[in-house]
Formats: C-alpha cells, structure tokens, sequence
C-alpha cells in the first residue's frame, strides 16, 4: 500500500496540528512569567520538546532551554529563537484563557512566538526534511533586555554552535500573515538616560534665593529636542525621548533636585554616540548656565538588529514558498523598537522578521504591551511554515 495521504488525511492532520498550536498558545497566555522566571514556562517547552525527541539542555543563561535534533550528515546547524517572558501588565481582557498570574500576561506576544517555535520543532522532527542539526533557543528576559547576554555568558554559542540564527516578532499594524523583513538595520537600538539636576530649594514665595532645578530641568528637557533635528543627519533615523520628570519639591516649596529619565533609539554606533555626547553636552551646559550641577548617566540597553544580507535573501524566497509573494515585503522600512535578537545577530548571521499579527483591534492590531492585547491565533501557521523553510532552505538535504 502507498504510505502517501490522501487530500482529507492531509487536511486532518493540519487541522489536528493548527488545534495543537492553539492550544499550547492559550495555556502559555494563561501562564505568563516574568523575566527570569519562567521557570513553568521553561519546563513546559522543555517537556513539549523531549516529547518530539530532541535532546534538551534547561537552565542555559538562568531559565533559558536548547533543543538539539540532528539529521543526516551535513554539520551545519540553524537556530530558531523565540522568547520565554511575559510582561509585569495586568490583563484587561475577560478572555477565557486570560492571565490567571496577577500583575503579569503575555502583552508582546511571546507565547505565539514560543508556540510558532515549538510548532517548527514538531513538523522538523515529524516529516525531517533537512541535513544536519536545528536548535531551538528559547531565550529568558528578552523584555529587559538581559536574556540573549545571559545565556551568552553561559556558553550558548560554544556549547551549542550556530551557523545562522532565524526570529521573528509579531507585529498588530502589519495584515496577518504578512511577513516584512530587510537586509541590515530593522529593529534600533535602546539607550538610556538619567538627568539629575541639582538646584537649591526655598520658600516658592522667594524665587530669587534659590537655584531652581525645575525651570532648569525644563530648560534642558526642551534644548534635547533639538539633538535629532540640529545634530543628526536627516538620512539616519534616530529618536531621544524624555519619559519622566521628578522633582523632591512641595506645593509651597521650589524643589533642591529634578530627576529626568528618558531613552534614545538609532541603529548606528556613531549615531547612538552623538546621542549620548550631545545629551551630555546640553545638561552640562544648561546646569551650568544657570549656576546648577548636573549628573548624567547614560546606559546602553539594546543593541540594534542588523539583519545579514545574505541570511536575510534566504529567509525572504522562504517566506514567499511558505506564505506566497504578495504576502512578503522583503525591503521593509526598519522599525524604531528594540529587540534583545540585536545581541545574538552581532555574533554570527542572523535575520529577524515582522509577521504580521492583523490591523483591526480585537483581530490583531491591538498594540503591543496593551493590557487588552492577544497574539493572532490564525497567524501561527504561517510562523511555523516560514520557520520550517527557513530551517529546510539552509539545511538543504542531499
């Protein structure tokens, strides 16, 4: 008898798998961890994963889990990446799966990216397909920014060698299913700033026997808008935004210290340190205009997401043979958010792509980070299906 399925036994089988994804999506959303500690989370992927025969190693930079399946000869090995933590958000939703950890829920998406990441695992390891070794990186506290390092400084890339790493973040703006993605520059860096303005406070009624950090704070506040517009090239994209303004003051009394928070974005290293020159620069200076010290510090917190050229060219033809052409933007516009991927595309070549998660609220174009928001459950496949590609297209078999 031809072991071939038949049209029906084929379209059963992807029923029973899309129902699968959902479900492992729903019980991740009921579920969420918060950075560093997921350690249900981790549990759960890592048991899903031993299950489909693949050898698993837990606790790689904190509570971050690699799976390894290895298949014909070829030595090469391809990752796929995808992220354990939820956000420290209360969900606003009323859903059935909703968030039952209070102060906690999946408001970027990480348990569908989590659930595409395990749905490619279970297709690879079923139907193979591929020559040589396919890792899937579930990375720890990508929200903060701490994980990729983490599991860095834990020998992930000695202990578990790579040749191309692939990820992707779903995006609500973007139509479901659609699949952007660029050579070079996608996702900015983050840095950040503290301004602390030192002053001398006094009586509001006696303005003239104080050095007031709020009129100064504001003046700087104001002077930092002009960093982007007056000092960089209007080619490169960058932004410095303030975020936050904190005075020790009273109703009746002009405050001794400001406090001024914010954070810059860019994708370039001489760019991201002009930024950091010119903020320093203008508190300086402003403060000092006005007989005021000034403390700044300034951290660097993201790197950008560079996506390589020739892995990027390879996950764009993936993404039209999983997804269809009209579905994929292979030169998308980069995007100014940060993503903790930039770490791990600065050691070996990498692509990161945006699928889309839907455009209309309640249907996938929610924003991110919302209380309200909820990953597209009928955009897993389409994740699955391009990460399978990927992973066939650079593990060619013989």
């Amino acid at each position: 008898m031809s072991s071939e399925r038949t049209p029906a036994q084929q379209d059963l089988r992807s029923s029973e798998r899309e129902a699968r994804l959902r479900g492992w999506r729903h019980h991740l959303h009921r579920h969420p961890e918060t950075a560093f500690a997921e350690h249900a989370t981790a549990e759960h992927v890592a048991g899903v994963l031993e299950g489909l025969g693949y050898d698993v190693t837990r606790g790689v930079g904190g509570t971050g889990v690699v799976a390894s399946l290895t298949r014909g000869t070829s030595g090469r090995a391809v990752g796929l990446r995808a992220d354990l933590d939820g956000l420290p958000i209360q969900e606003v939703s009323g859903r059935s799966y909703g968030s039952v950890t209070d102060g906690a829920m999946h408001a970027c998406g990480h348990d569908g990216h989590l659930t595409m990441a395990l749905g490619a695992a279970v297709v690879l390891a079923e139907e193979g397909g591929f020559d040589g070794t396919v890792r899937i990186v579930m990375q720890p506290a990508e929200e903060p920014g701490r994980g990729a390092q983490a599991m860095i400084d834990d020998g992930l890339l000695e202990r578990f060698p790579l040749d191309v790493l692939y990820g992707l973040h779903n995006m609500p703006g973007i139509p479901a299913g659609h699949l952007h993605v660029r050579p070079g520059g996608i996702m900015a860096s983050e840095d950040n700033f503290t301004i602390v303005v030192h002053g001398r406070g006094g009586h509001a009624a006696r303005p003239e026997a104080v050095v007031d950090p709020l009129v100064i704070g504001a003046e700087i506040v104001l002077a930092l808008q002009t960093v982007v517009a007056r000092t960089v090239e209007p080619t490169q994209p960058a932004v410095v935004s303030c975020t936050g303004f904190e005075t020790d003051g009273a109703r009746n009394a002009i405050p001794s210290t400001v406090r001024i928070t914010g954070d810059t974005r860019s994708f370039d290293t001489p760019v991201g340190a002009l930024l950091e020159r010119r903020i320093r620069e203008i508190a300086k200076g402003v403060a000092a205009a006005h007989g005021a010290g000034v403390e700044v510090t300034y951290t660097h917190e993201f790197a950008p997401t560079i996506n390589d050229p020739q892995v990027t060219t390879r996950a764009a033809a993936a993404a039209v043979a999983a997804l269809g052409r009209e579905r994929v933007v292979d030169d998308c516009a980069p995007i100014m958010p940060s993503e903790d991927f930039g770490l791990f595309a600065r050691h070996l070549p990498a692509c990161f792509a945006l699928l889309g998660n839907g455009t209309e609220p309640g249907r996938g174009g929610t924003p991110l980070h919302s209380p309200d928001y909820d990953f597209n459950d009928d955009v897993l496949t389409a994740g699955v299906d391009f990460f399978v590609r990927a992973v066939r297209a650079d593990l060619s078999a013989p």
